[in-house]
Formats: structure tokens, C-alpha cells, sequence
């Protein structure tokens, strides 16, 4: 080939690379490592099981059995956020890869976002691997009357979630060292607020009025809406609900916008400041 005929890629199609690039690794590596998927889908349900025992011996509505469930499937986003998004440039740092992402012609969301993408394909593994052995084991029952207000909830609920994930990606890596423990720190918290195994809702019932604003301070995190709006979606009728539907999808919406804005220039913030005190690519004593 002459050196006149080869055309150069545009920028979108070095994103769209950069995007597949990282999020190959991580669909591939589901199928190339299946224990993995066993012990990520197995010790996870002990947990979940416990509290569906508990629910069992309080005698708690059926619908609770299920709300366990659909949140012990969500943990796996929740979690995929913060170690393999939010410390994943931290980490990348320290093996030596960050400077090859730097000097990159792609804009560092492509990079993140191909990490999202690849994140939420072994993450739905889990979560589905999940669904389908609660349904099996403790017998539970889905109903999906408004598959579209489902799907939309879900949809914006990832996208929130992961711009949450790339906002913190930044900051976590001027932290340095503390990614880690920020990581291990914010994982019980959200579960609590978050409502991962119980209505938020459930905040007001027992506190009152701190209680409502307790579970609409815990909206910022884009998963406590998205769990409490994907129950109703699957539990009509009951009025475990924390807002209508069509707010929590409206919330969400915003909140995906929001979070990417913030990753956008949080990472622009991030990199101005390698470049202008060189405190990215080296190590502080």
C-alpha cells in the first residue's frame, strides 16, 4: 500500500477502539476464567440468603423475599463501580499504564467508558445468575406489566451509576493511596441508605420526617432510585414505592447528565493537573 493510500482514522472511530479495546478484556475474561462467575455469583447469595431467612422468620410479605433478591443482583454494578471503575486509573497508575492512556489521541472517557461497557456485561452475569437462583431456591415471582418503564429505569440507572463511577475515577487518583480504603468505606454505607435489601422507603416509615430526608439524600447515589423504581416496576401494586415512577426516571435522567458532566471535567481537571505539576505518572513519598 502507498503511503498517499492509507487514510487515517477519524476521532470517532479511535474512540469507538479505545471503547471496544477495554471493554474486551473484561467480556472475554468472563469466559476464559468460569470460576470466577462461581464465586462471584455463589458467596454473594450467602449474604442474600441471610436476610431472606430473616424476612422468613418475621413473617414479612412475599414481595420482601423478592426486594432481597433484585438487591443482592444490583450489588454487582455497585460494586463493579467502585473497584473496577472508580479505583481502576488509580491502579492503572501503579502498573504503568496511565501514560500510555495520557499520550493517547482518544479522550480518556472513551477509556473509561470502554471499562463501563465490559464492566456491565460480567456484572450482568452475576446479577442475572443471581435473579435465576433466587427464582429456582426460594421461589420467587416476577411480574414485568410496563417492560418499556423497566427498561428505561435500568438503562438510566447504568448510566448515572457509571458516570458516577468515572467522576470518581479522578478524584480517586489524586487521592493516591486512599482509592482503596475510600473504596472499602463507601461499600457497607450504601448498602444501608442505598435500600439494597429493603424498601428505602422504609427510612420514613420508622423515623418520620429525618427519615424521608435520609432516603432522598441517599437519591444522589443514582442505584437507590434505580432499585426502588425496577421493584415497583416488578411489584405493582404494592405501596412500598419511595416516589412515582415517572419522577424516579425523571431523576435519573437528570443525574445521567449531571454525572457525566462531572466526569467529563473532573478528568480534564485530573489530567491539566498532571501536566502542569507532573503528579500523575510518578510516585509521592
Amino acid at each position: 500500500m502507498k503511503f498517499e493510500e492509507f487514510k487515517k482514522p477519524t476521532w470517532l472511530q479511535m474512540n469507538l477502539r479505545a471503547v471496544w479495546g477495554r471493554a474486551y478484556p473484561r467480556i472475554v475474561g468472563v469466559n476464559r476464567e468460569l470460576s470466577w462467575v462461581f464465586f462471584e455469583t455463589v458467596l454473594p447469595l450467602l449474604g442474600v440468603a441471610a436476610f431472606v431467612y430473616i424476612y422468613k422468620a418475621l413473617e414479612a410479605p412475599p414481595q420482601y423475599i423478592g426486594y432481597v433478591i433484585i438487591g443482592g443482583a444490583m450489588t454487582a454494578y455497585w460494586m463493579n463501580v467502585l473497584w473496577s471503575m472508580a479505583a481502576q486509573m488509580y491502579w492503572e497508575k501503579e502498573i504503568g499504564n496511565l501514560e500510555l492512556y495520557l499520550i493517547a489521541p482518544i479522550s480518556r472517557m472513551s477509556v473509561l467508558g470502554g471499562m463501563a461497557l465490559g464492566g456491565m456485561f460480567s456484572s450482568s452475569v452475576r446479577a442475572l445468575s443471581t435473579i435465576v437462583v433466587g427464582m429456582v431456591v426460594f421461589g420467587i415471582s416476577l411480574s414485568l406489566p410496563d417492560p418499556l418503564m423497566f427498561t428505561g429505569i435500568f438503562i438510566f440507572t447504568m448510566i448515572a451509576l457509571y458516570g458516577m463511577g468515572m467522576m470518581f475515577a479522578s478524584l480517586y487518583m489524586l487521592w493516591g493511596r486512599e482509592a482503596w480504603h475510600m473504596s472499602s468505606l463507601f461499600t457497607e454505607p450504601i448498602y444501608l441508605v442505598s435500600g439494597f435489601y429493603f424498601p428505602v422507603k422504609g427510612f420514613a416509615t420508622m423515623l418520620g420526617n429525618p427519615g424521608t430526608w435520609i432516603a432522598a439524600g441517599a437519591s444522589i447515589i443514582p442505584i437507590t432510585l434505580g432499585l426502588d423504581g425496577m421493584r415497583q416496576c416488578l411489584y405493582p401494586g404494592t405501596s412500598d414505592g419511595f416516589l412515582p415512577l415517572w419522577l424516579e426516571l425523571a431523576i435519573l435522567m437528570v443525574l445521567s447528565v449531571v454525572f457525566l458532566f462531572l466526569a467529563k471535567h473532573s478528568l480534564a481537571y485530573m489530567e491539566n493537573l498532571g501536566k502542569r505539576e507532573g503528579r500523575l505518572t510518578m510516585r509521592w513519598q
